[in-house]
């Protein structure tokens, strides 16, 4: 019962009175709290949201990524990703690795431009250092294409966030107040859905923990349309009735960067099904 307080009392701080403590400190918080809501659970499985609490819920899952309906979008991104630029590059040459095994050390803060740099920041970086165009952030058929493929080549790695120096901190400190700044006609915060109630219901929606979401981006929802993590956002601020960030404005990068930290030390299997 001590305990079931500590956590009670460390969440309500969290949102109401927004005490924040060190990223390692925000995010024992969200583990005690997950630890209640949804006791008995490893953390491992948090990479699969919601449908961990429901084994018919996972074994659909299960059928539906042996064969997924969206593999024509992932073979078109990585189409993209292959075919050389005018001047006879790739998009390989952009990363380290040629871009195996590098997905879950962004987004990072990079000391040169003082700003967060996300996956499709750098997709577009590339783009731009080899005298092509920039692809939108919300188009699913270019940027979100590449994308999903881009990130597969990441799989199986796990998210390796740093926040090392102070205006790294601060950029940190700047999503984490986004995630608990509550807005938009239904007065909702991030963490009104994905802390206090994941893994609880919220009216007639299971809700995911925060932890083990930023993992898996870009889903296919229903099987067909992508989104990327950003436009993710974009979609839950809508719906809590909030004018939406631009997908790639320093707010959501911010945001993105405090979000992808949560989920450190969890594996990433990117372009999954969403329901």
């Amino acid at each position: 019962m001590r305990f079931l307080l500590h956590v009670a009392t460390t969440v309500f701080l969290c949102i109401h009175m927004q005490v924040w403590g060190s990223p390692e400190e925000d995010r024992a918080v969200f583990l005690s709290t997950f630890s209640v809501n949804i006791p008995g659970v490893p953390v491992s499985q948090y990479i699969h949201g919601s449908m961990m609490l429901s084994e018919d819920a996972l074994s659909q899952y299960n059928s539906i990524m042996d064969f997924p309906p969206f593999q024509g979008v992932i073979d078109s991104g990585q189409k993209i990703w292959v075919t050389p630029f005018k001047n006879g590059r790739t998009f390989a040459d952009c990363f380290e690795n040629r871009g195996i095994n590098i997905a879950g050390k962004f987004p990072f803060y990079n000391e040169e431009l003082k700003r967060v740099i996300t996956f499709e920041m750098a997709l577009n970086s590339c783009l731009e250092q080899n005298g092509e165009r920039l692809m939108a952030y919300t188009d699913p058929e270019t940027m979100g294409a590449l994308s999903a493929y881009a990130r597969s080549l990441s799989d199986g790695m796990l998210m390796d966030i740093e926040v090392v120096s102070k205006q790294a901190t601060g950029k940190y400190e700047l999503g984490k107040s986004l995630y608990f700044r509550r807005i938009g006609q239904y007065n909702l915060a991030c963490a009104s859905c994905h802390l206090t109630n994941g893994g609880r219901y919220f009216r007639d929606e299971l809700l995911s923990p925060a932890i083990g979401q930023a993992v898996h981006f870009p889903v296919f929802r229903g099987g067909e349309r992508l989104y990327t993590l950003q436009m993710r956002y974009q979609r839950c601020m809508e719906a809590v009735g909030a004018v939406p960030f631009e997908s790639g404005s320093e707010a959501l990068n911010n945001l993105e960067y405090f979000h992808s930290y949560l989920s450190n030390g969890l594996p990433l299997q990117s372009a999954v099904y969403r329901r």
